[in-house]
Order: C-alpha cells, then sequence, then structure tokens
C-alpha cells in the first residue's frame, strides 16, 4: 500500500495502550492475559454500544444503580494489585449510565483485596434529567439523521458522546483507576496519550492520530483477524488476541498484540477495523474531526502495523446524544418449512396465522413477513431441507402481540407437512427505539469526581484556536481500471469487507489489497451498482466514500436496520453479516484481477 512515513516528534516514549473489552459480554479473562501477557501502561476496555445502552437502562430500572458492566468489576478483581503493582493505569466506559457506582463496586473489590487504588469516576453525559428543563429553556435536541428536533417522548435513555479531557483531568490528579460513563469508544485511548504526552486541546493532528488508533483497537480482537474477511490465511483464529497501540508523541502509532497471541495484525486486518461503523471520511468526534483519507498504513514487522501521517481538524459546536425509548411489544414467529413447495407452504402458513389471529394485519403498528430460502436442492442433510418462515408484529398493546401465540398453537398439527416451529423467537417481547440526537457541546460539561474526593469540572468545548493547516486528503496514483478477459466471480475473491449499525443506519467498508483492484472497484462498484447486488437497499437512501489511501470505499445505508438494532426485523438486525453478503455476490471481474489475488 502506498504509505507516508510518520516521525515521531522528540518528547516522551510512545504509551503503550491494551484493549481487554470491545463490548458488554466480551472474554472476561481478556484483561489478565493483557496484564500478564507483556509490558503495557494503560489498560482499557469499551463496553458500550448503543443497543447496550438500552439493555442497561432496563437493568438499572430493575436494580436502580445497577446500570454498569459488571463484567468490568469481576476483570478487576483478577488484575488490579497487579495492575498497582506495575504502574497500570486502567481506563474504561464500563460505567455505562451508573458510572458512580461501578466506581463504589470496584472500590468494595479492592477493599476486599487489601488495595488502596485513587478510583475516579467521570459523568455529565447523561442528560436524560434535563430534557425538560432543556425544552423549557427553548432548547431543542436536533434529530442526527433529519435535522428536525427530535419527538418530545418519554425517553429512558439520553447520554451525550463525551470526549476525553475528563479523563486527562482524572489522570492529572492521580488517578489508578478511571471509570466514565458514555464517553466515545476512542476518547478511553485518546484521552490516556493526550495525558502521557501533555497535548493541548488544539494539537488536532496529534489528537486525531489517537482517536484512529482507539478506533483501531476499540472493538477488541477485531484489529488482530477477528471478523476478518480473509480469516483462513490467519494463524491461531480459535483464540485471537487482543491489540495494543503504541501512541507516539506526534499522534502516530504502532499496531500490535501480544507475542503468543493467536491471529495476526497486517495492513489488511488493521483497514478492515478502520472501516468499521464510519461514514464519510471526516470522523466526527467530541475532541477532533480526524480524516480518514489522509491515513498511511504500513507493516512495520510481524504483528506490526504502524499508523501515519493522520490529520485533524476542529471537532463540531455539538455532541452526539445516543437516545432510547420504549416504542412497545414485539412478537416473532419462526417456522421451518422443509423440502419441497416451499412457495406453497410458506403461503399457507401465512394464511392460516392471519386466519387464527385475533386482528388483522392492518391492527398492529407493523408487520413484517418474510421467506428465507435457506434450503437446498437435493439436501444431504434434514438442515439443508429447511427453509424459513418468519413474522414481526410489533404493536404498543402488549396484549395484541400476545395474542398471536393463538396463530402459532393452531398451525402445528393442521398446516403444512414437515412442520415445526424454531426455538429463538418471542412473544410480546418489549422493545426500544434508538435516536440519534445533537446538542451543543457547551451544554455538556464532564463532572471529573476522585472516589471519596472532590469534584473538578471540565468544558466538553474548546478555546477558540487557530485554524488548523488545511487538510489534504492522501490520494495515491492509481493505474487505469483493469479490463480484458472477464469471468463471472464472487466479489470476495478480490475484496474484503467490513459492516455494522449506526442506529438504523448500516455501513459497509470494502477494502482491496492492490491498487490495481481498487481502481476496478472504484470504477465499477457504484451505488446504483450497490442497489443492484443488495436488493434490501435498492429502494434506500446510500452514499458513497472514497478513501483511496486505504484502497478502500465506504457505503451509509440509510434506514437499513429500519429504528435501529433492537427494533430491527432483518434476520441480521446489527448489519454484522451485510459485508460478508456483499462479497459472496456475483460480479463479472477481470481474470487478470482474479490471478494476482
Amino acid at each position: 500500500m502506498n504509505v507516508a512515513e510518520g516521525h515521531e516528534h522528540p518528547g516522551k516514549s510512545p504509551i503503550r495502550i491494551a484493549n481487554c473489552s470491545g463490548f458488554y459480554g466480551d472474554r472476561v479473562g481478556a484483561a489478565l492475559e493483557m496484564v500478564e501477557g507483556g509490558p503495557i501502561d494503560v489498560l482499557t476496555g469499551d463496553w458500550l454500544a448503543e443497543l447496550t445502552m438500552l439493555i442497561l437502562a432496563r437493568t438499572k430500572a430493575k436494580h436502580p444503580g445497577g446500570g454498569y458492566a459488571r463484567t468490568f468489576v469481576t476483570q478487576m478483581e483478577q488484575v488490579m494489585g497487579q495492575c498497582l503493582d506495575e504502574g497500570i493505569k486502567v481506563v474504561s466506559n464500563a460505567g455505562g449510565l451508573d458510572p458512580d457506582h461501578c466506581a463504589e463496586a470496584v472500590a468494595e473489590v479492592a477493599a476486599k483485596l487489601g488495595l488502596s487504588p485513587t478510583i475516579a469516576f467521570v459523568n455529565g453525559d447523561n442528560v436524560l434529567p434535563r430534557l425538560v428543563e432543556l425544552r423549557a429553556a427553548g432548547v431543542d435536541l436536533i434529530d442526527y439523521e433529519t435535522g428536525d428536533p427530535v419527538p418530545d417522548i418519554d425517553y429512558i435513555s439520553a447520554n451525550a458522546y463525551l470526549g476525553g479531557w475528563g479523563i486527562v483531568e482524572a489522570l492529572d490528579r492521580g488517578a489508578d483507576i478511571v471509570i466514565t460513563g458514555r464517553a466515545t469508544d476512542a476518547a478511553i485511548v485518546c484521552g490516556p496519550a493526550a495525558w502521557h504526552h501533555g497535548w493541548s486541546r488544539a494539537d488536532f493532528d496529534q489528537l486525531a492520530g489517537a482517536v484512529v488508533a482507539g478506533h483501531v483497537i476499540e472493538c477488541g480482537t477485531q484489529a488482530c483477524g477477528g471478523n476478518y474477511s480473509f480469516f483462513t490465511e490467519l494463524p491461531g483464529m480459535d483464540r485471537v488476541g487482543f491489540p495494543i497501540a503504541e501512541i507516539a508523541a506526534d499522534g502516530s502509532s504502532v499496531i500490535t498484540k501480544h507475542v503468543g497471541t493467536g491471529g495476526a495484525v497486517t495492513v489488511g486486518t488493521v483497514t478492515s477495523q478502520l472501516l468499521y461503523e464510519i461514514g464519510s471520511p471526516a470522523y466526527l468526534g467530541p475532541d477532533v474531526t480526524s480524516r480518514f483519507d489522509t491515513i498511511a498504513l504500513k507493516q512495520v514487522g510481524t504483528d506490526r502495523v504502524q499508523i501515519s501521517n493522520v490529520q485533524g481538524e476542529q471537532p463540531p459546536a455539538t455532541l452526539k446524544v445516543s437516545m432510547n425509548s420504549w416504542a412497545g411489544f414485539r412478537s416473532d414467529i419462526s417456522v421451518a418449512l422443509t423440502g419441497l413447495d416451499i412457495d406453497a407452504k410458506a403461503e399457507l402458513i401465512e394464511d392460516i396465522f392471519w386466519r387464527y389471529c385475533p386482528y388483522g394485519p392492518d391492527d398492529f403498528d407493523s408487520v413484517t413477513a418474510t421467506t428465507v430460502r435457506t434450503d437446498h436442492a437435493d439436501p444431504e442433510t434434514n438442515e439443508r431441507a429447511v427453509a424459513l418462515w418468519r413474522i414481526t408484529v410489533k404493536d404498543r398493546d402488549q396484549a395484541k402481540t400476545k395474542s398471536v401465540a393463538t396463530s402459532q398453537n393452531n398451525m402445528a398439527l393442521a398446516s403444512i407437512p414437515g412442520f415445526f416451529g424454531l426455538k429463538g423467537g418471542g412473544i410480546a417481547k418489549p422493545f426500544g427505539v434508538h435516536t440519534s440526537g445533537l446538542i451543543s457541546a457547551d451544554l455538556v460539561p464532564q463532572y471529573v469526581t476522585l472516589l471519596g474526593g472532590d469534584k473538578t469540572v471540565v468544558d466538553s468545548t474548546i478555546s477558540t484556536v487557530a485554524s488548523a493547516s488545511e487538510v489534504h486528503a492522501v490520494v495515491p496514483g492509481m493505474p487505469a481500471p483493469a479490463h480484458g478477459t472477464a469471468t463471472v466471480a464472487p466479489l470476495g475473491e478480490i475484496v474484503g469487507a467490513r459492516s455494522g449499525d449506526k442506529g438504523g443506519n448500516a455501513n459497509l467498508g470494502v477494502f482491496a489489497r492492490s491498487a490495481e483492484v481498487y481502481s476496478w472497484l472504484e470504477h465499477n462498484v457504484s451505488v446504483e451498482k450497490l442497489r443492484e447486488l443488495l436488493p434490501e437497499a435498492s429502494e434506500l437512501r446510500i452514499e458513497r466514500y472514497l478513501l483511496p489511501n486505504l484502497w478502500s470505499i465506504n457505503f451509509v445505508i440509510h434506514g437499513l436496520l429500519q429504528e435501529g438494532v433492537a427494533a430491527s426485523t432483518r434476520l441480521d438486525g446489527q448489519a454484522k453479516s451485510l459485508g460478508e453478503w456483499f462479497r459472496a455476490r456475483h460480479m463479472e471481474i477481470p481474470v487478470a484481477l482474479l490471478l494476482d489475488d
């Protein structure tokens, strides 16, 4: 890949920041692996996602004060002593909706172990209690998608994405363990780097470099080969290692992992993770706007990839707010359609469903019915003979959604041959809707509290600063698109992909491993072509962003996930498999590209 060499400014040595969690439920033993596996300076972990905030809100409603990631407390019990002995700082957003109670739980563990760490928590992100006050003052939160004020409804969570300066303040005050609420995933990496190197809020290039490094390691093992398109090329994929970012004083970094752990850190694995859940090349954050179209990557050793040349711009004046509300109840039913006459079986099942349902399809807030053709001709196993009929009904009235159980029961012995219901559905389950709002950053200060001590306030905005240097996207020279003899083949023969969710939208990042493949990709996979390849998105708004510096293209498909992960009726409500679906689609591909790859 065409890259620019990075160089380190004079100053402190790079800070080694390790990750031990990519989501709430990730490998519990990872913290111990990272602390014992080799030298690190900071142990971080990301526990939060839009869906997680909904889960924690439900937990907090049942157990006041319990809206945090309990697995983090378990990990602290495993590693706290060694972290204190070796001077390893711990920074995590595991505090969720209750960072203060999370800090108290960690303090209880410390007391049980006979340890006395300095524990700090950062909050201020929770704007839910302030919504009425803000509206009364004429302040509207703006919907990120529509630009209109968000609806005035009963939200169960509303948390602004905070940056890293509260973390810097906590570390400056001597904290050994810093627990935040809804800080951005990258802030828990950028904050320690800014503290270590003494960066100012106007050091946009350095901050942008750290944000990019944080984005790469935030999702745990994905930077080391987890969920990687070309996983068959990597060793030790049965237990992939977690990543480390060695961040230098100029903001450049080297992504690596502990020796002897599974997977690999390559330009490919790092590129794949860079494309995860992003939008335009101007990656907006509370501390800096990081330009992904300036990133340069270089393999500098085994399991060592250098990230350099990242340029930054002033952050936006607003913070994104993750907002969840209960939208009603849903029932999900899946029925197996086995063997022959699949379409006729699906039609009969749907007729019977509505025959016995006490309500008609127009009586529900929404109805989605689909037939999923997972069956095969001349199936060698029973499972390969099975297709699925799926239906989801949603309504604000729980009794209505519960009533569909009658239909399910009446199908059992009086419908299609080979009938059986599939596990994993649910009757009358509550579901939530996610909304992304925007709020002026000056309305959301960060509060930094040392447990048992005082509280300080950190602004979420920067003072007026001189404009940063003009950002120049890296546009390497490209060969002409390949032509000549072509053959029909899966796109995955020549490109990798990574996809994910952002509210109701999905992103699809596609990356090539040579300039020749990228050149062909850029000229042949347009928005219109993507609509052909992914018919589910044919009527949706799609944006295409070119990242030639990474030999990549990022597509954002608006509304694919409907009202967010918890509300989506797609089989894959988080769009995690969208990239692999894309790679399985066939196009006419020049034979020369297939041979080169």
